[in-house]
């Protein structure tokens, strides 16, 4: 339970399903077969069937994608890091290194394009927190656009179909929340990401095994570069106060310094943020690694789906010309190749899954209830002053830890425990 009373997470064992409410109002479901399989669902959005096989010795997930009838597939190589696994997104397949070098590159002159949003409901919705670019010197900066437009689209499409917009646009006509300073920084960070996936490309027209601890967050923890993330989703964080706040699609957080070798944490910067109950812009919040790195999936999958639609439109409607040597299909990744069918029950699986969800949410609940009006038995109490052994050892080891300098938080289900110099000073 939340503070204010309201259910935060439900956990049912015995259907190996957990619930999640977010502090923006979003519902999503986890719930973990065993076979290793998974399922997730969320209210307004895709969801998807997880299932897992083996490419050459490594781990390997196939994700069936499923919203509003629409199916679609993503890979994602298993990677082991500081004690997590780890999905990280594995293209399913490449271009040919002069398309990458066309979308790193300069083009010939700026272009600029009429995207055709105005008189949209997103774009009216977000006018004070997102505006394109008036050109485009390269593509990086159209893959930008793309990338967070895409974003708030979603974002306003889930919101108004669980009926949750409240009709009140953001605020415009002043300067917008996303800066173009903090837009040139995510340009800068698509650019890498192109060099990264033109890097692999190559890699996997000689057959080789990609690494994921290149092309995920185990890199650019290490590589002693400061970093932007775009959400791709609803998360709820805390801040340096032990405070909650929520982040959402388009919302960007920079990474300035690495966190220590055995956190399982980092500490981002809020660059923008579209306000309201959100986390301000310059707030510190703690994100768990397993967070960062979908978070970064997000940004490599919109980037794939940008480069898609940049071939099929390019040399059309203001876009420049792909040159002759990089307008062949792209090639398979070869572990795509070998994946098992896309799941053609998957659309069935999520509801059946969503329609558990809401059963087990009635029945937690009302245990619970009773549970409340039952005589305790007197458990073991997490008091003020206790060290984080004494915790651990009434509770087990948290979820996840945030270490924001002297000030330690423990996750767990519906709480969170504060210390300071090793000792609980607070509990929410």
């Amino acid at each position: 339970m939340r503070p204010n009373g309201r259910v935060s997470d439900v956990h049912d064992a015995q259907r190996g399903i957990n619930v999640h409410h977010g502090l923006n109002g979003n519902r999503a479901i986890f719930v973990d077969r065993p076979d290793h399989s998974r399922i997730f669902a969320e209210r307004g959005r895709p969801g998807f069937v997880q299932r897992p096989y083996s490419f050459h010795g490594h781990d390997f997930a196939q994700r069936t994608y499923f919203y509003h009838g629409h199916a679609y597939n993503r890979f994602y190589r298993g990677f082991g890091f500081r004690g997590l696994f780890l999905n990280v997104y594995a293209p399913g397949f490449y271009y040919r290194p002069a398309f990458y070098g066309w979308a790193y590159n300069p083009w010939d002159r700026p272009i600029s394009l009429n995207w055709g949003w105005r008189g949209s409901p997103w774009y009216s919705y977000y006018g004070g927190y997102f505006q394109p670019y008036p050109s485009y010197p390269s593509a990086a900066y159209w893959l930008t656009d793309y990338m967070i437009s895409t974003d708030l689209q979603e974002d306003y499409a889930a919101h108004a179909e669980a009926g949750e917009m409240d009709g009140a646009p953001l605020a415009a006509g002043g300067p917008v929340e996303l800066t173009p300073d903090v837009k040139q920084q995510i340009a800068d960070e698509v650019r890498n990401q192109l060099a990264l996936e033109n890097q692999e490309a190559q890699q996997n027209a000689q057959q080789q095994d990609m690494d994921p601890g290149s092309s995920g967050i185990a890199r650019m923890l290490s590589d002693g570069r400061s970093h932007v993330f775009v959400a791709g989703s609803a998360l709820d964080l805390v801040d340096a106060n032990g405070q909650e706040c929520g982040i959402s699609d388009g919302d960007v957080l920079g990474l300035q310094n690495p966190p220590p070798p055995d956190a399982t944490a980092a500490n981002l910067v809020v660059l923008a943020s579209k306000g309201g109950g959100e986390c301000p812009k310059s707030d510190v919040v703690s994100v768990a690694l397993a967070d960062l790195q979908e978070m970064q999936n997000h940004m490599r999958a919109s980037i794939d789906q940008g480069l898609q639609d940049l071939q099929a439109k390019q040399g059309k409607g203001g876009l420049p010309p792909l040159p002759p040597s990089a307008q062949s299909q792209p090639a398979p990744a070869a572990f795509a190749a070998m994946a098992p069918p896309p799941d053609p029950n998957a659309g069935i699986e999520i509801q059946q899954q969503t329609q558990q969800a809401d059963q087990a949410e009635s029945d937690v609940t009302a245990a619970a209830g009773q549970d409340s009006n039952a005589t305790p038995t007197a458990p073991a109490t997490v008091t003020l002053g206790q060290t984080q052994a004494d915790v651990e050892a009434i509770l087990g080891q948290p979820t996840s830890k945030a270490i924001l300098g002297p000030k330690v938080i423990y996750n767990y289900s519906g709480m969170k425990i504060i210390f300071k110099d090793g000792r609980v000073v607070d509990v929410q």
